[in-house]
């Protein structure tokens, strides 16, 4: 086998081509059909999701070891480079066994929660498993978990637990991403055959009980995660490919994965039974599989180019990477806040994504730059929290949203390096009761004139001056 040493440095030199793969294997991933949720407290929690617009992902897991693409590696599909000279089985060893060298003795799980709370967000999506089978909590159904390695010593080795609790304290929904399918089972990728692509790998109708060993495992699974775990408010389940073969459509065809013709069906109905009757009102995400156990979507690494009249969220990550990686290609925060006002706009929420060392903390430029976007909230989030969609969303680089009482709220786009105009103007479809406006930096009423079809504000130099937030400038004011 080759030097472990080496074999990092070369994961690490194609990790980019790798990580650019997934991300545009996964865009535009959102169902075209959509089943409202007809339980009351279904009903009840998810207007309260939409109110919290803002929320994060973390994506920890053996990953993190070598700085590299979570899980993906393990499959062999086309898109998936690797060095040829190392063979798939050596490969597979030297992953699975990053599970003995996890040790992150600076888990900081406040840490990650304060960052979450200055930048604004409200509710939590934490990797509880990833593709790749590795547990992040204590699960009792298998020995790849985190409390099994050289961190289970440690008094917050049952790492799941602990962050939902940093998190609660800080008033966060609470979402267990799950991953669906599991790489390490051998209910799923049995050993027997070859792992050719990202389905399970033998034939479920020839093998019926191995796969209802499988649904068992997995039931088992979210079930003490639903019973042990406190409050969950989402279950965030991945891996869309599992799923009833009936349910496959153009959709799924468009990912350009292969379709076994045999059903990956690992219950839902029994699933979201058991997970309601422990936590209810929770939330299902099934995300992809339209139906009763898809309460909102997801497209992923985008944003719809039109406004959707179903619950959604954008999930993105802060750099280039879902994990944690040493030479992140990070985003601005004026990107960041431009998108999540967009995706606001359009009536959705933005989950970001962000990825902890290995010893367990957040790096120091995502905390800054998660500063840098709670810092615009914390002076515009009027405009963003609680709010609702408009008819006439945009025009040019101005969203428009509206909160639950009917104060409608004008953002303006600006820029990196671009100065404030002095005046900013919008069409009459937007109408101003009213002869002025409230700029939210600051508080000040600004000037409205109106004629020509259009709303045209006045911003005094000395006011623009004195912006402190200048990514993007709020107006709010009460619809004629």
């Amino acid at each position: 086998m080759l030097k472990k040493s080496w074999l990092i440095l070369l994961l690490g030199i194609i990790f980019i081509s790798w990580n650019a793969y997934a991300q545009h294997d996964n865009l535009h991933r959102r169902s075209s059909v959509y089943e409202a949720p007809k339980d009351p407290l279904v009903i009840q929690k998810l207007d309260k999701w939409q109110d919290l617009k803002f929320g994060m992902i973390i994506h920890w897991g053996v990953y993190a070891v070598p700085g590299m693409i979570e899980s993906w590696a393990l499959c062999s599909e086309d898109w998936i480079n690797r060095d040829s000279t190392i063979t798939y089985n050596d490969f597979k060893k030297w992953y699975w066994g990053l599970a003995d060298e996890f040790n992150p003795v600076n888990f900081d799980p406040d840490q990650w929660a304060d960052a979450a709370d200055a930048a604004g967000m409200k509710y939590l999506v934490f990797t509880t498993k990833h593709h790749d089978g590795f547990n992040m909590f204590d699960t009792q159904q298998t020995d790849y978990k985190i409390t099994a390695g050289p961190f289970k010593n440690h008094p917050k080795s049952n790492v799941a637990k602990y962050v939902f609790e940093a998190f609660r304290k800080k008033d966060f929904m609470i979402g267990a991403y799950f991953s669906k399918p599991d790489w390490h089972s051998q209910y799923y990728w049995w050993s027997k055959y070859a792992t050719a692509d990202r389905n399970n790998n033998y034939d479920i109708r020839k093998n019926p009980w191995r796969w209802n060993k499988y649904k068992e495992f997995t039931y088992s699974q979210i079930g003490e995660l639903m019973h042990d775990y406190g409050d969950i408010d989402i279950l965030w389940l991945d891996g869309g490919w599992v799923r009833p073969l009936e349910t496959v459509n153009e959709e799924v065809l468009s990912w350009g994965a292969r379709i076994p013709e045999w059903s990956q069906d690992i219950d839902m109905p029994k699933i979201a039974k058991m997970a309601r009757e422990a936590q209810p009102g929770i939330l299902m995400v099934d995300r992809t599989v339209h139906g009763p156990y898809e309460n909102y979507q997801t497209p992923e690494q985008s944003v719809p180019a039109e406004q959707l009249d179903v619950p959604w969220e954008s999930c993105m990550t802060l750099g280039h990477s879902w994990g944690y990686h040493p030479r992140q290609n990070y985003k601005s925060v004026n990107k960041v806040v431009h998108t999540l006002v967009e995706v606001v706009a359009k009536g959705g929420s933005l989950l970001l994504g962000v990825g902890p060392k290995p010893d367990g903390t957040l790096p120091d430029e995502d905390v800054k730059r998660l500063k840098g976007i709670g810092d615009w909230l914390e002076v515009n989030g009027e405009a963003i929290y609680d709010t609702r969609t408009v008819n006439y969303y945009k025009e040019n680089n101005i969203y428009f949203t509206q909160d639950k009482k009917g104060k409608t709220f004008a953002i303006l786009l600006v820029e990196e390096n671009m100065e404030i105009p002095n005046t900013v103007s919008w069409s009459t479809q937007q109408s101003v009761k009213g002869k002025s406006v409230r700029l939210l930096d600051g508080n000040k009423k600004l000037e409205v004139n109106k004629g020509g079809g259009e709303i045209v504000v006045t911003i005094p130099e000395k006011i623009r001056k004195e912006i402190k937030q200048k990514e993007a400038i709020v107006f709010a004011f009460e619809n004629e």
